[in-house]
């Protein structure tokens, strides 16, 4: 049952104060919601409260909750102890490939190079969460020693792979280059690698750089030397990875020879090698043998690079000094001008090999050279059978990689669909909420300023933005509008569908889809939801909508619904929500001078719950009501900083949305009788059909 707030509510000096009591629990009755009248006042639509406090807000007239301070015996959130899950271990890169050795389960990793602009650097985060969420057990990110690499722009190579680790949730490999640095130089991009949460590093010797400076005299020069330093300074701290070359380095004297190289690199404390790229499936199959009959045992993962283009392949071929097999040349040859033809060529080519290679039982898995280019990896993976389209959830929210976050497991709803923002928000935590949600006034989430960070930034580009949300916008409906194309996926009048919103980073969940008809009616009449849930009552943890958590298990949800709307709509609802017992609340506008709830505020609400075979329940999402106050700063300032600002300052459109980020308010409602069928929607067609009433009276 919901737990009830004792708090007064308005302004001691000022005379539109009410007192809301706190609530009592009837025997098997559930809550009722009580209300008393201070000086003369009742709560009701007829006293138009919110309407009332928006308007104080409006004149500078201060109508702010205070609450009762006692805390609840025990403490804060006491009384979740059942709701303890297992904390979890972090399994380093080179534990999870030996495990999926052992497994006999085929792997496929990634790799990407730092784009160029700004506007490639969020487009490449965008296919980050794509090609990711296929199950690539691991990223890497390639190092350019003279563009930055250890810079703080979108574009540097440690800004690519902070982005891909803590906000995209890969486990992420960032290359190094050691050639002409010192071990000065090396240490600082290995401590910032640290900080960022990178624990796996490609060492590489890297090439010269044409007209660079000279080697200092202490200036490393061979990638077993970058092992070594890094071993040294680090310890087993960094999972190393090397690279090894099927056909042999241009440079090297031999093939032998570079075996010998290979073999020290390993020695000196490499955990795994990738190879280069090659054109023929045996160059792999002779390479892991002679690796193996000179002493190395580390597992060798092929790197395959799909033929995309004549001109990338002739580039590709210039930089790594490799020939073409003549075979090859001849079918590419008459097809130069034909780019769709080369290209699946090349994507048959690559899923030949790969399937040659697993037959052979000689690659653990496969290590795709991507060219930020997903099409065609993406097809590979899927024809030899390794892209995952539904990969089983850990979580109901998606897990980061950072090892500061490997036990985190309870993490407040509101965020729901802005993760990277809350990994944003907290990513200064030293610890982090594992079975329970504890007080999340300590530590304090952090400021959210950085709109312009391109981890944080709506991908989609302007032009594209205002298609969708309303080139001109010239009344509240026209917005409502917008919320209701969301949810439904009908096309606007443009023909354009609404994809994305401010307050969402990626489109619409499954089990959206199954409350679509329902939201899309609410917000055509004014209540503008922004996150939701349906109630779910012991559904399987395998579930292809609803599942997640360890196999064999069952999850639950309470209904959840979090909604902009209009002061009156608010005043309708806080009169009837006693007729809810089971219906917590929180009511609050953009100044937090408007602050209603009956959840007790050292409490929270475990919204989704599960239980797994051999572990304690564990309880991934809660309504906090001290986190939603943090929320309700970021969800009213996206109004403005991401829908208002695509208009000019003076117009019609920007005024609009500014008006009503000002006076609308923000509400949650968690209806706890999860096992019937929820009645919030019950609750808000009342509310609506109350206010047509009311509006219908007044004419």
């Amino acid at each position: 049952m919901p737990e009830s707030a004792v708090g007064d509510i308005g302004n001691e000096d000022s005379p539109s104060s009410v007192v809301l009591m706190s609530s009592v629990v009837g025997q098997g009755q559930g809550q009722v919601l009580h209300q008393q009248q201070q000086q003369q006042h009742a709560l009701r639509p007829s006293s138009s409260f919110c309407s009332s406090l928006a308007s104080d807000s409006e004149s500078g007239m201060d109508s702010e909750v205070e609450w009762d301070e006692e805390p609840p015996e025990g403490g804060y959130n006491d009384g979740d102890e059942a709701a303890v899950s297992v904390p979890g271990a972090y399994m380093t890169l080179r534990d999870k490939i030996h495990e999926r050795i052992k497994a006999g389960d085929k792997f496929f990793s990634l790799e990407f190079f730092p784009p160029r602009t700004k506007a490639g650097a969020v487009n490449l985060l965008s296919m980050f969460e794509r090609m990711g969420s296929a199950g690539a057990l691991f990223i890497d990110v390639t190092w350019h020693p003279a563009g930055n690499p250890a810079g703080e722009t979108e574009t540097s190579s440690m800004g690519i792979a902070n982005a891909a680790l803590n906000y995209c949730g890969l486990e992420t490999m960032l290359h190094m280059t050691c050639l002409g640095k010192t071990p000065q130089v090396i240490g600082e991009y290995l401590e910032k690698a640290k900080r960022l949460g990178v624990r796996n590093v490609l060492a590489l010797r890297g090439d010269p750089i044409p007209g660079g400076e000279p080697d200092q005299p202490d200036a490393l020069h061979h990638a077993v030397d970058l092992v070594k330093l890094i071993r040294q300074t680090t310890g087993r701290h960094f999972v190393i990875g090397v690279a090894g070359y099927p056909c042999g380095h241009p440079e090297a004297e031999s093939y032998e020879k570079d075996l010998e190289y290979l073999k020290e690199k390993v020695d000196a404390g490499a955990d795994l090698v990738i190879t280069q790229l090659f054109f023929k499936a045996e160059h792999f199959v002779q390479f892991e043998a002679d690796c193996r009959r000179v002493g190395i045992t580390v597992p060798i993962i092929p790197g395959v690079m799909p033929i995309q283009s004549y001109d990338s392949l002739r580039h590709i071929v210039k930089l790594s000094k490799l020939q073409v097999p003549d075979e090859i040349k001849g079918i590419l040859e008459p097809l130069k001008w034909n780019h769709e033809a080369i290209r699946n060529f090349g994507i048959r080519h690559a899923v030949d090999m790969i399937r040659t290679l697993f037959r052979a039982g000689v690659a653990p898995g496969v290590h795709l050279y991507t060219l930020n280019r997903e099409v065609a990896s993406e097809r590979i993976l899927k024809e030899v059978g390794l892209w995952d389209s539904g990969p089983q959830r850990c979580l109901p929210w998606k897990t980061a990689a950072n090892v500061k976050r490997c036990k985190e497991d309870v993490r407040p709803i509101f965020w729901a669909r802005r993760p990277k923002s809350y990994v944003y928000r907290t990513q200064k935590w030293d610890e982090f909420p594992n079975g329970r949600w504890g007080n999340s006034q300590s530590p304090a989430f952090g400021e959210l300023k950085d709109y312009y960070l391109f981890y944080l930034k709506n991908s989609t580009p302007k032009e594209e933005l205002l298609s969708m949300w309303g080139e001109r916008l010239t009344c509240e409906k026209d917005v409502w509008g917008v919320f209701e194309r969301f949810i439904s996926g009908e096309i606007n009048e443009h023909g354009v569908k609404v994809t994305t919103m401010p307050w969402s980073d990626a489109e619409l969940e499954p089990e959206t889809f199954l409350l679509k008809d329902k939201l899309a009616e609410l917000n055509r009449k004014g209540i503008l939801t922004i996150n939701s849930q349906p109630s779910v009552n012991g559904m399987s943890s395998e579930d292809p909508t609803h599942g997640w958590g360890p196999k064999g298990g069952y999850v639950y949800q309470k209904a959840y619904l979090e909604f902009f709307t209009a002061p009156d709509v608010v005043d309708h609802l806080l009169a009837l929500l006693p007729a809810f017992p089971t219906v917590n609340f929180h009511v609050i506008d953009k100044r937090g001078r408007v602050n209603l709830t009956n959840i007790n505020k050292h409490r929270c609400i475990a919204v989704t719950w599960g239980v797994f075979p051999g572990m304690e329940i564990v309880q991934p999402t809660v309504v906090d009501p001290r986190s939603f106050k943090v929320w309700k700063d970021e969800a009213f300032e996206l109004w403005t900083e991401q829908w208002g600002k695509l208009y000019p300052g003076d117009s019609e459109s920007s005024r609009l949305i500014e008006s009503i980020a000002n006076s609308y308010l923000l509400v949650n409602l968690v209806d706890n009788e999860y096992i019937q069928p929820t009645r919030l929607w019950e609750l808000l067609d009342a509310v609506l059909k109350r206010k047509a009433a009311t509006s219908t009276a007044d004419r």
